[in-house]
């Protein structure tokens, strides 16, 4: 009988060991800002550098494997999503109210252009150019100190604009947009 008792024990622990969850890699983020009653969110997964500093963006780098480089997803896992309540200017591109998937050229390390297509509910590797609603470029800057997770943000810079940012390893990007 007490034989049977540890068995069962060791078969109850072994069973919840393997039942946990690992985090994800890329675990899922958001940015959202309300300006002027109205909402824009960026759904995004929040890929980490884990220790390759240096080799993200680099001649051969990480991204540089992505079959549409140097269109670059801008993030991992699902396709990186923009949701607007509003008309949008971001930019010099109009992007009227809605969903769309966001994607960035960076073929050029000093200056880098936000690509917002029409295509939606996508797997972040699907790109079709013939989808795009258009592009605009976007002003570059050095991180502080390296972005270990890729970080979108979306802040209100007053009246009726904002800025939409994102960083990772050590490269930032923004562009200023205008809620209509």
């Amino acid at each position: 009988m007490k034989r049977v008792l540890i068995c069962i024990g060791l078969l109850l622990f072994a069973t919840t060991l393997f039942a946990q969850k690992k985090p994800p890699l890329s675990p899922p983020a958001k940015a959202t800002v309300t300006i002027g009653g109205k909402t824009v969110t960026i759904t995004y997964s929040s890929p980490r550098v884990r220790g390759r500093e240096g080799h993200i963006f680099s001649q051969g780098g990480l991204i540089s494997h992505d079959p549409h480089y140097p269109v670059w997803r801008a993030g991992a896992n699902a396709a990186t999503t923009l949701t607007t309540d509003a008309d949008l200017t971001i930019g010099d591109l109009k992007v009227p109210a809605g969903t769309y998937t966001l994607f960035v050229d960076v073929s050029n390390p000093d200056k880098w252009v936000l690509i917002v297509s029409k295509a939606t509910g996508e797997w972040g590797l699907s790109y079709d150019s013939s989808k795009d609603l258009g592009r605009t470029s976007m002003t570059m800057s050095k991180p502080a100190s390296m972005v270990e997770d890729l970080k979108y943000t979306l802040t209100s810079d007053g009246g009726n604009k904002g800025t939409l940012a994102v960083a990772w390893e050590n490269m930032g990007a923004s562009v200023s947009f205008e809620v209509q």
